[in-house]
């Protein structure tokens, strides 16, 4: 088992009754990894929850509390927004599925707590895609802002079409038809999602994932995905995720199995492997036997632990080593590695290192 974070904000989300001993010096430094993590207003509402706002020094305490301000009226504008998205797909022939922070919110789940937002994913059949991006374009939402490579590579590769963005509103939509591409190494059934969808009280028509789902999901997100900049967030999702399921008998057993039937069980490993690392999720040793199954070799183990222990802390000075850059190199590769075979990989990223800077187009001086 790999030995504890010593990231400061990684020592407060496990403690946070360690903050009656920080010093100003501490406290600069918390503030800053946790907003470059953007866990400033879940850190505010774990204060709140465990009564320790009042250890906080007024210095300090204005960013949770303009966080916290924050995350509450993206929450309100999510659930506002979502009434739209279900206007605008309300000819739609099936459910549609909330993915991610938007359905922890219309779920009303612990991980929506402090949890900020930059995007609403959704998922629909594959076969629904071009009727649903129809009506999200005459509601208002039009995919902008990228060269038509991208626009090509999304189509034909990818598990999403590209991000649409409302014309007014500028909020930003991505709709998914599986959660991985094609190309890639792993197929998870999107199917079987589909089937075990369960709906949301209050919004007629939208469903969330069922819980093992939506935590493999997470873990899938933050183990495909080559740039991870809020990787600790995506972390305490999952911590929240699992801390929230496992109160439910039966629970991790049905994960481990879900976690098979969906080609999902390594994803599933590092996932509580590195939540244990930083935030010392409660996961039964019995659940990491279980997993063992899936876990990589010694030699794979251990560079892993050198690239994820780095790339999953705070994108801050204070959370780096001299190995931060190239684990963080070394992430994107694997990443990209993992969602296309070679022969469609290299000529992508010669494309985008070598052929898209000289097809952007120049700033008006």
């Amino acid at each position: 088992m790999l030995p504890l974070s010593d990231t400061l904000l990684a020592r407060t989300l496990r403690t946070p009754g360690s903050i009656a001993r920080y010093s100003m010096s501490e406290w600069d430094v918390l503030v800053r990894q946790a907003r470059a993590a953007g866990l400033l207003a879940r850190l505010a509402h774990r204060f709140r929850r465990n009564e320790l706002t009042s250890a906080i020094p007024a210095a300090a305490r204005w960013h949770f509390e303009a966080a916290e301000t924050l995350a509450a009226k993206q929450q309100v504008a999510v659930r506002w927004e979502l009434q739209q998205v279900r206007r605008a797909l309300r000819d739609l022939d099936c459910p549609l599925i909330v993915l991610k922070g938007a359905a922890y919110v219309a779920a009303g789940l612990p991980a929506a707590e402090g949890r900020l937002f930059n995007d609403i994913d959704l998922l629909v059949p594959r076969e629904q895609l071009a009727r649903a991006e129809s009506a999200l374009m005459l509601a208002g939402w039009h995919a902008s802002g990228l060269s038509e490579y991208d626009k090509r590579y999304y189509r034909r590769w990818m598990h999403e079409i590209p991000p649409l963005q409302h014309v007014q509103r500028d909020t930003v939509i991505d709709l998914h038809h599986a959660i991985l591409p094609e190309t890639a190494r792993y197929h998870p059934d999107t199917a079987l999602l589909h089937r075990r969808a369960v709906p949301v009280d209050g919004l007629p028509g939208v469903q969330v994932l069922a819980p093992e789902d939506r935590i493999l999901h997470s873990a899938t997100h933050v183990f495909h995905d080559g740039e991870l900049p809020h990787g600790l967030r995506d972390l305490t999702d999952l911590d929240l995720l699992l801390r929230d399921a496992s109160d439910d008998a039966g629970f991790w057993t049905r994960l481990v199995t879900r976690a098979d039937e969906l080609q999902l069980g390594r994803s599933l490993y590092y996932a509580l492997r590195y939540a244990r690392h930083f935030l010392d999720t409660p996961v039964p040793d019995s659940v990491i036997v279980a997993l063992d199954v899936h876990a990589p070799g010694r030699v794979t183990r251990a560079l892993m632990d050198r690239i994820f222990t780095r790339v999953l802390a705070p994108d801050h000075a204070s959370c780096a080593d001299a190995y931060t850059p190239a684990a963080r190199l070394a992430a994107f590769v694997r990443a990209h590695w993992l969602r296309m075979p070679a022969y469609l990989l290299i000529p992508h990223l010669f494309h985008k290192a070598f052929i898209s800077p000289l097809q952007r187009t120049p700033k008006a001086a």
